[in-house]
């Protein structure tokens, strides 16, 4: 398995001032693994129940995702609903029911235990750990978390980080978790507690990233129209992963991470222009690519 994520499938329910969708498939692992489909073979480990039906599983099977790690279990599936403002940087959530994913403990399938790549979706870091004790350590670690966690399981999350090589999460969560207003001090506090790059996901402003080498920021795509913002830092998260994947061959440079970081927008884009996962269904590579280049130009800054 070239890379693995580990973390929630759901149904969501989603209002923003241009629309509505009630029950469609979402959750975090669903937007990771079709984002990164495009560059890399990807396997999820997650759990959804009873009505989660060969319709919500094609989906992800017509991206060709490997599943073999998804269980079905007794009870409902994970639900979210959740509404936007004319401010998408912003949401509220108006109902979350856990169902089988309140008892989720991940089982890696034997298949699974030697993933290249690793993206611990935003669970419990008890979790996150129990899912590192049951792999061959992978060649790059990913990992996610929530303000939720980093004030109930502190010092869980920073058992989990000591072992993690790359943290997304976003700026509030960077600041909260270091205790540090000042972004770039925090995240060199956080980079302390072990992943070697910290990636500070920033909305309709873009991301950050902190590693060994000076900070990098890649801008979000201006784009003409905006739909639904759920699931854009999981595709973010999916595409950069992804396309780590791709070039495996390759040393995991600051350039390659660069530009896998860049590719992390580009896949956003196109989730923010749809509602739910329906961005991510049906792109083309040149559609792919031609973003991609849409993004350069963006930041391009000619030599004096």
């Amino acid at each position: 398995m070239s890379l693995l994520v580990v973390g929630s499938v759901a149904f969501d329910s989603i209002e923003t001032p241009f629309g509505a969708r009630r029950e469609v498939v979402g959750g975090a692992a669903t937007y990771f693994a079709l984002a990164a489909s495009y560059f890399s073979d990807v396997g999820v480990v997650g759990a959804v129940g009873e009505d989660f039906g060969p319709e919500h599983m094609s989906v992800l099977q017509r991206r060709n995702i490997d599943l073999s790690g998804l269980e079905r279990l007794e009870g409902p599936t994970f639900r979210w609903s959740g509404r936007y403002s004319y401010d998408l940087n912003s949401r509220e959530t108006l109902d979350t029911q856990l169902g089988v994913f309140e008892g989720f403990h991940p089982r890696i399938p034997e298949k699974y235990r030697e993933p290249e790549f690793l993206f611990l979706g935003n669970i419990d870091p008890d979790l996150q750990h129990a899912v590192l004790s049951q792999v061959k350590r992978p060649r790059l670690v990913g990992c996610d978390t929530m303000n939720f966690w980093i004030e109930g399981k502190p010092e869980a999350l920073k058992r989990t980080l000591s072992l993690v090589d790359v943290l997304v999460i976003n700026d509030s969560e960077a600041r909260e978790l270091a205790k540090e207003p000042n972004l770039v001090k925090a995240a060199a506090r956080i980079r302390g507690m072990g992943p070697k790059t910290l990636i500070v996901k920033r909305g309709e402003f873009g991301a950050a990233a902190f590693g060994a080498t000076s900070p990098f920021a890649v801008p979000a795509l201006l784009l003409d129209s905006v739909q639904d913002p759920t699931g854009a830092g999981d595709s973010f998260a999916g595409g950069m992963m992804g396309y780590l994947g791709a070039n495996a061959s390759s040393t995991i440079g600051d350039g390659l991470m660069r530009r896998a970081i860049a590719m992390g927008s580009v896949m956003a884009s196109f989730t923010v222009q749809s509602f739910g996962v329906e961005g991510l269904l049906d792109l083309t590579p040149g559609q792919i690519e031609q973003r991609y280049a849409e993004l350069k130009a963006l930041s391009h800054l000619e030599a004096d």
